[in-house]
This record gives structure tokens, C-alpha cells and sequence, in this order.
């Protein structure tokens, strides 16, 4: 007679017990990981944005809009940041989307500003702990810096003091 082969109980409570261990520990760095790849991601589309706003000073153009002889940005709306478009006669982004805002391009430093919200992580969401920002002195040399926690913060983005 043959006996029955399978896993005993003590096994399978074993099996459920590591599985429950590495869920606990994967979890929570997995939100971790979504959290520093969307502010490296809204560095990069706030960034995108230094090309326009150099080429509107370079030609004199310190009016949002995109009317002849206005700064046209051209931002693309972004579903992890919050902000509507600027200038006159722009259209207002889709539900759910945003786009970096840009200050008057008559001051210094000149900034763009992206504010988490609608789809960004919930870590990222927290009043005063929400955005990255490009500024642009006088000589034209722009500096990254963020307001999120640090370990969310890319390497190449100082602390916000504002």
C-alpha cells in the first residue's frame, strides 16, 4: 500500500508565514520606489519646460500666452502634478492633469514649479512637502530643488527652504 504524499499543515502555515514576511517588507519599498520615480519624473517635465523660457528671454518675450509675440510654453498636462496652464488664450488641461507653473518671466529668479496631486503617490501630496522647482538667476544658470521628504529627493535636487 502506497501513502499519501502531499505537505502537512505545519508546511503550509510555514510557506503562508514567509510569503506574509516578504509582502511586508516588498510593500512598503515598492511605495517608496513609486514615490522617487514619479518626483524624478516631474523634475524631468518640469524641466522640460527651461528650453521655452530660455528661448522667450532670449527673445524678449516675458508675457505667458499664445498670442504673436507671446511665451508660448507648450506644457503638457501630467496626471501626477496639479496646475492649470498659463497665458492667455491657452486651454485649460484635462480632469486629473496638470502642468508645472512658471513664474512672471519679469522677475529673478524665474521659476517652474511642479505641485504633486491628483494621481502622484500619497506621500507626495502633503501641504509644504509637495513640489520640486527650477530657478533661474540672472546669469542664467537654473538649480533644482524640492520640497519632498529626502528620501524621495533626487541626488542632483537641494532642500526647499521656501
Amino acid at each position: 500500500m502506497n501513502a499519501q504524499k502531499g505537505f502537512t499543515l505545519i508546511e503550509l502555515m510555514i510557506v503562508v508565514a514567509i510569503i506574509g514576511i516578504l509582502a511586508a517588507i516588498a510593500i512598503p519599498q515598492y511605495q517608496n520606489y513609486i514615490a522617487r520615480s514619479q518626483v524624478s519624473r516631474a523634475v524631468a517635465e518640469a524641466g522640460s519646460i527651461k528650453t521655452a523660457v530660455e528661448t522667450c528671454l532670449l527673445n524678449g518675450q516675458t508675457t505667458l500666452g499664445v498670442n504673436a509675440g507671446e511665451c508660448n510654453l507648450g506644457a503638457t498636462g501630467s496626471n501626477i502634478l496639479t496646475g492649470d496652464a498659463q497665458g492667455n488664450g491657452t486651454p485649460k488641461q484635462a480632469d486629473g492633469t496638470g502642468v508645472p507653473i512658471v513664474s512672471d518671466l519679469k522677475t529673478n529668479p524665474v521659476t517652474i514649479t511642479a505641485t504633486f496631486g491628483n494621481n502622484a503617490a500619497t506621500t507626495l501630496t502633503t501641504a509644504g512637502k509637495n513640489a520640486v522647482r527650477w530657478s533661474r538667476d540672472a546669469t542664467g544658470t537654473w538649480t533644482c530643488a524640492a520640497s519632498v521628504d529626502a528620501k524621495y529627493r533626487p541626488a542632483g535636487c537641494i532642500v526647499d527652504l521656501k
